[in-house]
């Protein structure tokens, strides 16, 4: 009776005006319990009061002091760890401060009401109460110098030759030299060595087209898996890396407010580099919701995104994570779904959702770029999910089982399309990746200049992921075996040469035309008819994937604008040219997309979410 009394006490003091008697209270233990939520938390989330009012209310009512911030400390007790992933979750901490040695604590429900019961003058002058963000700020600010130095080094760690970074000059200079002599290759199967040089052409770039190809027939739809119900679910933490972003942030609010899914089952921290303070400054304003939290990056090489989200993964609580770009909306029920589909498949280690650009028909640009997305995300990563290949992921939207993702050592720092290299590694360990048709909308660039700054970076890192894994081919069979060792070399290494042979095939055939007019396009032997085929299987496939992909998307009015496919081609020609420069000079460089610069509304996606959520609330 004592500790009802003593618990009903405790909710009614940190709730305040919101319970008005004893009963009250008792139904929201009762409830909160039911929830299988902290009474603490439970206060927090669902009277939106957040964890600063709940903690200092428990410390009044407790007897003890609160602390809305620890002090800053240069060499906190926790500076060597052991192991980073049990900083996770932490709720206390010792610190020297203000002349005496002092404990802050985040303590749960019953263990408030423990405190009060042994109140000692000692304990409440060396007490502190905070709340769990303002613990977990100290803990990795104390624990700074290792968080970095495991965002630089656990995938070499855990897998010796594994990244970019261990890519020396030479090597990279090797590669770009091989590129030149693929080209050169190209160039003369026109004119010399015919009978030997064509077949080589048309192995490196059919097969991608005729890849591309089989990846336009729709697959099986997916097979419904049993709902969980809230209690079911499972901790999930939301990573979403920010740099020089802070006009992104109210949209970001919004969007994850939006999300379906338990509020107190959700760990939603920015990720944001010390070297953008409006960006800091503009998450700060949105922390008082309990579930969003903020990690701060210090400054540091490599300058790129996987460091930052690297830096954050010994902090990650949840079961699952997944990472979100700035501009991204993901549909309310994507975490729900893809918990769902983790729980009904144990070896199941990642989900990619789909990416679809919300200002597809803002201009040619835009809409070639969302073409190209429907056919990536709609049908190609789907049927290399089906054909158990290695699936290349996308940069954003991508859901992971986080004890896998620590096996891994996270993303590759040095890699600036840490996706795909991670997908890749996933194959090589044994671990299944799949898609599923849950959708976030983001923002495709407006701009040609924005479009190829992202396009080198991604051809670049696509250079950087061919590279570390096919330097040791025969431990990249042993891993794979023989189809996913071939549909490596097809998908990725054709990727990287396809971009520049089928621009200088069509430049070949332009040129044949204007010499010899309509008569020079004909094919006057075999071998001329083998060329036709490699542009048709090039062309064919690239529009086959694209066009299926948006019969998928149900978009046709981007159909008519795909015939430009061609010339978007030439564009990835030039970004694979300055990639591989990029590659020798500056491998790690990461050109920044701004986002937030399109004109039509982004308030769709999330609207859509509100009317759909809507139902579930009432």
């Amino acid at each position: 009776m004592f500790e009802a009394v003593d618990a009903i006490a405790l909710l009614r003091a940190v709730l305040a005006d919101a319970c008005a008697s004893d009963e009250v209270a008792r139904r929201h233990l009762d409830e909160a319990r039911q929830r299988r939520m902290d009474p603490l938390d439970y206060a927090a989330h669902q009277f939106g009061l957040g964890n600063s009012l709940v903690w200092c209310r428990a410390a009044i009512w407790a007897g003890y002091r609160f602390a809305e911030h620890l002090p800053a400390h240069p060499a906190l007790p926790c500076a060597s760890v052991a192991r980073l992933e049990h900083l996770r979750g932490v709720r206390s901490l010792r610190q020297h401060a203000l002349g005496e040695d002092l404990a802050f604590i985040a303590p749960t429900f019953d263990s408030v009401r423990r405190l009060r019961a042994s109140w000692r003058h000692d304990l409440h002058r060396r007490i502190r109460f905070a709340t769990p963000e303002a613990i977990e700020t100290a803990i990795a600010r104390a624990a700074s110098a290792q968080l970095m130095d495991y965002a630089r080094t656990e995938t070499t760690v855990r897998w010796k030759g594994a990244s970019a970074g261990q890519l020396g000059r030479p090597t990279r200079i090797g590669f770009a030299v091989l590129l030149a002599l693929t080209i050169l290759l190209v160039m003369l199967s026109g004119v010399v060595a015919r009978p030997f040089l064509i077949p080589v052409v048309a192995l490196l770039l059919m097969a991608p087209g005729v890849l591309r190809v089989l990846a336009a027939l729709p697959g099986p739809a997916a097979q419904p898996v049993r709902p969980l119900t809230d209690v079911e679910l499972p901790l999930y933490t939301v990573l979403i890396p920010l740099r020089d972003e802070a006009q992104m942030v109210p949209m970001l609010r919004r969007a994850m407010s939006a999300i379906d899914y338990p509020p107190h089952r959700l760990d939603i921290k920015f990720v944001v580099e010390a070297k953008s303070p409006e960006t800091v400054a503009a998450v700060e304003q949105v922390l008082g919701d309990p579930h969003f939290r903020m990690v701060v990056v210090p400054q540091g090489a490599p300058h790129t995104k996987p460091k930052a989200i690297d830096y954050a993964l010994p902090l990650v609580r949840g079961e699952f994570v997944v990472v979100y770009d700035a501009e991204d909306v993901p549909e309310p029920d994507q975490l729900r779904r893809a918990a769902e589909r983790f729980r009904a498949d144990a070896t199941l280690a990642c989900l990619q959702a789909e990416l679809v650009p919300e200002n597809a028909h803002e201009n040619v640009l835009t809409a070639l770029f969302a073409g190209e997305y429907a056919g990536l995300f709609g049908r190609l990563l789907p049927a290399l999910a089906r054909w158990d290949l290695p699936v290349p992921l996308g940069g954003t939207s991508n859901h992971f089982r986080t004890s896998v993702l620590r096996k891994l050592g996270g993303w590759d720092a040095f890699n600036v399309t840490e996706d795909a290299d991670l997908g890749v590694r996933l194959a090589r360990r044994g671990y299944r990746a799949e898609t599923f048709t849950s959708r976030t909308h983001e923002e495709a660039p407006l701009t040609l200049g924005a479009w190829m700054a992202q396009r080198t970076r991604w051809m670049k890192g696509w250079m950087q992921t061919y590279l570390v894994h096919a330097r040791t081919p025969r431990r990249l069979l042993g891993d794979l075996g023989w189809k996913a060792f071939l549909g490596f070399h097809i998908l990725v290494g054709g990727m990287i040469m396809s971009s520049l042979l089928h621009t200088l095939f069509l430049g070949t055939l332009l040129a044949r035309l204007m010499l010899d007019g309509v008569a020079g396009l004909l094919p006057q032997d075999v071998w001329d008819w083998l060329a036709l085929c490699i542009l048709t299987a090039g062309y064919g496939g690239a529009f086959a994937v694209v066009l299926s992909g948006l019969i998928h998307l149900r978009d046709r009015r981007l159909m008519a604008i795909q015939l430009l496919v061609p010339l978007y081609w030439v564009l990835h020609s030039i970004a694979a040219l300055l990639a591989a420069r990029e590659l020798i000079v500056a491998p790690t460089s990461w050109a920044k997309t701004t986002h937030g610069v399109t004109r039509m509304a982004r308030t769709g996606a999330i609207q859509r979410g509100a009317e759909a959520l809507r139902p579930r609330i009432g």
